[in-house]
């Protein structure tokens, strides 16, 4: 009978509910609309990074400024930051392998380089790694060609997308056992290293730089960067020039400076210098310091609350862990922003959509006067009026909450049945894909029929109150 009364009357002021309804169904529409695709973007990133580069927590160094794998998350000073060494890494290890939510973990050594191959110049991020327990923590990483780098083994793979690139200036594709030469700058100078290439691969998901990445063993970033190696061992090629762009290494002063015998210093000589030295070397050192530990979580393990425990841990032997959202850089935190200001902007729409939603039945309250005061007459309580009124806007919150879930539905097939071709990088990266793909994302068709229901119970309060005040001498008066 209540239910059959707040239908009634929902049909009987049929204009006043439609335009409840429609302004209900548009602000979830929009709701949903947006939280499917920001939504869909950042699960996107967050499969990108966990499954190929950064699992589910990464233990650094503790300091002021937050730190991705390859630098730190303030663009300002990223140009000038240097990626401090971990503290005490194998005290560290042994702490994180006692913990029973590790399915796995590794170790990695960060840097940046420009790197000479076939002719192309152009900086690249290295990956240094433990290859006895990298590829197997990140299944996102996909062979392509030759194979994937071996424990003690030196040696550099690249992605697909390089070698299509370096083929389409070049018109020579990479192949493997091509040698890659790596030159990095700092203060002692400029380190060289040259290593073959051994691989080829591509990320089943790839990020915003991650096709900028090139991986390699963990001794050749060491050298690159000056930092400690294990034992006695190849220290690459050191040259002392502080100063000028990294081009004028191979330039007319310094050839003439190296001239022996009338044979001027050539990028040539060399590679030929670098090749000869790492003959007869059957044996690589092993061990030296590295950057980031790298931890992927056994399924049904929180990272919060896995963080939280293994920082009580840790904590003394100045490192820290941190989410894969940090670890990942500015794209994943961008999307968290991106969400945040589209829902505040939701929150604007929402408290301008309450108030007309108010003013409404405010006129309809009044228009009933007759009515609510005739229930008062015959014995309705204050709680009956309530319940009644509410149950009308709840009912009309749901028609509205599910139009607009449907018609957002509707709006993602469409899309989607558009194909239409992502031409800008990072948007494809983050949607995973070139080609625009959405998917109907049940808990937000749950919290957009929650924000409907949400908005009407905002809306009713005051409409409601305004009714139970109304005295039955007073609507029969009026009527």
């Amino acid at each position: 009978m209540f239910i059959f009364l707040a239908f009634r009357n929902i049909t009987k002021n049929t204009k006043d509910s439609l335009t409840v309804a429609a302004l209900i169904a548009v602000i979830t529409f929009l709701f949903f609309i947006g939280n499917s695709v920001i939504t869909r973007g950042d699960r996107s990133i967050r499969r990108s990074y966990i499954e190929s580069l950064t699992g589910d927590a990464v233990i650094e160094k503790s300091g002021d400024v937050s730190m991705n794998l390859f630098g730190a998350n303030t663009p300002v000073i990223d140009s000038f930051f240097t990626i401090p060494v971990l503290p005490a890494h194998d005290a560290v290890m042994e702490i994180v392998r006692a913990e029973q939510g590790i399915e796995s973990i590794t170790s990695q050594v960060s840097g940046n380089a420009f790197l000479d191959l076939l002719g192309v110049r152009e900086p690249v991020l290295l990956c240094g790694i433990d290859a006895g327990s990298h590829f197997s923590m990140f299944p996102g990483i996909l062979l392509a060609e030759g194979s994937f780098l071996q424990a003690g083994e030196y040696g550099a793979m690249i992605t697909v997308e390089r070698a299509m690139k370096i083929r389409a200036q070049t018109g020579q594709r990479p192949v493997i056992g091509t040698p890659l030469l790596l030159t990095a700058g700092g203060a002692m100078g400029f380190k060289i290293r040259e290593v073959p290439l051994v691989g080829i691969f591509r990320y089943q998901n790839p990020g915003q730089f991650m096709n900028e990445i090139i991986i390699t063993d963990s001794q050749t970033v060491r050298v690159l960067k000056s930092i400690q190696v294990a034992g006695e061992m190849e220290e690459g090629i050191s040259l002392g020039f502080s100063g000028g762009d990294i081009d004028d290494i191979f330039g007319d002063a310094v050839a003439q400076a190296g001239e022996t015998d009338g044979v001027a210093f050539s990028a040539d000589i060399l590679q030929t210098f670098l090749r000869e030295s790492k003959e007869g070397t059957g044996e690589i050192e092993v061990g030296g310091d590295w950057n980031f530990i790298l931890m992927r979580l056994k399924k049904g393990v929180s990272p919060s609350a896995f963080i939280r425990s293994i920082n009580k841990k840790i904590e003394p032997y100045g490192v820290t862990a941190v989410s894969w959202r940090t670890a990942s850089g500015t794209s994943s935190i961008l999307s968290l922003l991106v969400q945040a200001l589209f829902n505040a902007g939701i929150f604007l729409v929402s408290i301008v959509g309450v108030v007309a939603v108010i003013n409404i039945l405010l006129i309809s309250v009044f228009r009933r006067v007759r009515e609510i005061g005739t229930l008062r007459a015959i014995g309705a309580s204050d709680r009956y009026i309530r319940s009644l009124i509410y149950s009308e806007n709840i009912l009309v919150a749901l028609i509205a909450g599910f139009a607009g879930v449907a018609g957002g539905a509707f709006f993602l097939r469409w899309i989607n049945s558009l194909n239409l071709h992502i031409s800008n990088d990072l948007i494809a990266s983050v949607l995973n894909g070139p080609v625009l793909r959405l998917e109907f994302l049940p808990n937000v068709a749950a919290g957009s029929f929650a924000l409907a229901v949400a908005l009407a119970m905002a809306a009713t309060v005051y409409p409601v109150e305004a009714a139970v005040r109304i005295e039955p001498v007073v609507a029969v008066q009026r009527g």
